[in-house]
């Protein structure tokens, strides 16, 4: 079944009994991630829970297709129904998810995410036809829904938003949840102890989200997602951010990845290192940084790292486009993240 806009907050919240599977996919990633972890919350409240969370990649599935079962049909040594998570998933899924929708086992409920996805996909096309699954389409928060999200995030931390600065707060978000979820929450914050929020609060705490936006090209290209890489750095050239701007976070931002894995390479846990990282890591981010932590090797990252030192030279060079050079340095760091660290 494919779930209508206007019923998917209430349908993550409390799914129905019969429901198998769910697929939450989209342009916005950050809503994606929100409303798979509001699904996954609907059957175990810690999502920390080892025992009773289970992560698997559509590599694994693809080499194995046995273990989606298994998976699905362990049982929790603590007790209770387990959730089984599937991040970045493909079409290369399909056959395998769709044979267990056909003769499902077990009781755990399987949280697939994926990116953009047409409608033509196949794996859209399975979970929007099934009747024990469902498909989740996630798109960037319209003037309406995201006004609706302001005024409930400051209803929460007991805050109005004046008439006037509603409309000016709104044009600043909405390119992505995750990251206008961060820029409420901050907002928040800088305003705790007031009444309302003001333009006086929304200029003094948020220019804009370019920053933010920065930081979601450089998790796109060190993840591999292309589809995000490119709609995120179109929208930054729009908004008038120089190419030079962006490869020099991308630089900075390789360079604490690389910071980072080499912790790791002498034994640190990986959680930890990324926790203690500076400058600190935003937790929105973590978990991207984290599998870019898990994803690279360091003799990949110095190739990432040449691209950007090349494509950022190549801006600064009478006659070459300086936004052709950054998208291509971008596309190559990302085309070196889907060739695989290992």
């Amino acid at each position: 079944m494919e779930i209508k806009p206007a019923q998917i907050d209430r349908f993550a919240a409390n799914p129905p009994a019969g429901l198998v599977a769910a697929l939450v996919f989209g342009p916005d990633h950050g809503a994606v991630h929100e409303r798979a972890n509001t699904l996954a919350r609907s059957v175990v409240t810690d999502l920390s829970d080892p025992f009773r969370v289970s992560e698997l990649e559509e590599d694994k599935i693809a080499s194995d297709p046995a273990i989606l079962r298994d998976e699905a049909t362990a049982l929790s040594m603590t007790g209770g129904r387990r959730v089984l998570r599937i991040r970045n998933a493909g079409n290369g899924l399909t056959p395998v998810i769709g044979s267990f929708l056909a003769d499902p086992a077990g009781d755990a409920l399987i949280v697939v995410e994926a990116g953009d996805l047409s409608k033509s996909a196949s794996l859209r096309q399975l979970f929007s036809r099934a009747e024990n699954a469902a498909a989740i389409a996630c798109y960037p928060d319209d003037v309406r829904s995201l006004e609706g999200l302001i005024r409930s995030t400051m209803s929460v931390h007991g805050l109005s938003i004046d008439p006037d600065a509603l409309p000016v707060l709104a044009s600043r978000l909405g390119s992505d949840r995750g990251v206008t979820r961060a820029e409420l929450e901050k907002l928040s914050l800088y305003a705790m102890g007031e009444k309302t929020i003001t333009e006086g609060h929304i200029d003094a705490i948020m220019g804009d989200e370019s920053a933010l936006r920065l930081d979601i090209i450089a998790d796109a290209a060190g993840l591999g997602d292309y589809a995000r890489l490119d709609r995120t750095l179109t929208r930054t050239f729009a908004a008038g951010t120089t190419p030079a701007a962006v490869l020099r976070r991308a630089m900075a931002h390789f360079q604490q990845v690389l910071a980072t894995r080499e912790e790791v390479a002498r034994g640190a846990n990986p959680e930890f290192a990324v926790k203690k990282s500076r400058p600190p890591i935003h937790f929105t981010r973590s978990r991207d940084f984290l599998g870019q932590v898990h994803r690279w090797n360091s003799e990949k990252l110095l190739q990432a790292l040449n691209h950007l030192y090349e494509g950022e030279a190549l801006t600064r060079t009478t006659g070459v486009p300086g936004e052709s050079a950054c998208s291509r340095a971008l596309f190559l760091v990302a085309a070196l993240a889907q060739s695989g660290s290992r």
